[in-house]
């Protein structure tokens, strides 16, 4: 199955999926995105059906989560879920070593529960591609959220769009793998003709339909970010 073309890719063989799968995740200008591939052989076509659907739904909570950490002119919590902080010597995700809260619609407060991290997290969010600018006042951190500019509203949509269409991709390749499995049973004669025909429009349904949502879920974000 071939996946995008990423600036990292990687294999999680210690992922709590079942045995017969492997869990994937990639790294693009978007974040960090998953999704999984089948490594045994299917039993019945209502399997394959099960299997299709559960990796096409990992797929678009990969899209859902990443699309979370895209700016708008809001302030959301969610936007600084991809900082990650080298805390002692190890990178460490901001969200698990601070209690990060709202004050206000264009305000973050970040309560580390280390207060000697503080410079840390400080220097993590400088040097992410946030373009968010801390305020240490030695307790806690707060980031004052600007209006986007139109030329930061554009790269935005951007990330919008090609994470949406990573996803679709991760979609099809489901598809792609499962029909494969679909027609090699029907060679093999284990299911009938009208099995793998119920089969494969089965596999189409559902890539309609996740990709019906990817697209449902990057339109809403785009149009956050182009709220004013």
């Amino acid at each position: 199955i071939t996946h995008p073309t990423t600036s990292s890719f990687s294999v999680d063989q210690n992922s709590k999926s079942d045995n017969n799968k492997h869990d994937y995740y990639y790294y693009n200008s978007g974040g960090f995105f998953s999704f999984s591939l089948r490594m045994a052989a299917y039993e019945s076509i209502e399997e394959i059906e099960m299997d299709a659907e559960e990796r096409m739904s990992k797929s678009v909570s990969s899209v859902d989560t990443t699309l979370a950490t895209i700016r708008t002119g809001r302030a959301n919590a969610s936007m600084l879920d991809r900082v990650q902080v080298i805390y002692y010597g190890a990178s460490t995700a901001l969200n698990q070593m601070a209690a990060i809260s709202v004050p206000n619609s264009q305000q973050l407060q970040i309560q580390p529960y280390d207060k000697t991290a503080l410079v840390d997290i400080e220097k993590a969010i400088i040097e992410s591609d946030l373009g968010l600018t801390p305020n240490n006042d030695g307790d806690v951190i707060r980031i004052n959220i600007p209006s986007l500019t139109e030329d930061r509203r554009k790269e935005m949509l951007k990330q919008c769009k090609a994470l949406g269409e990573d996803g679709k991709v991760a979609i099809r390749n489901v598809r792609r793998d499962c029909v494969d499995s679909v027609k090699k049973m029907e060679k093999a004669s284990t299911v009938s003709e009208d099995q793998s025909k119920d089969g494969l429009d089965a596999m189409q349904k559902l890539t309609d339909q996740y990709i019906k949502e990817i697209e449902s879920n990057v339109a809403k974000k785009e149009k956050e970010v182009m709220t004013v």
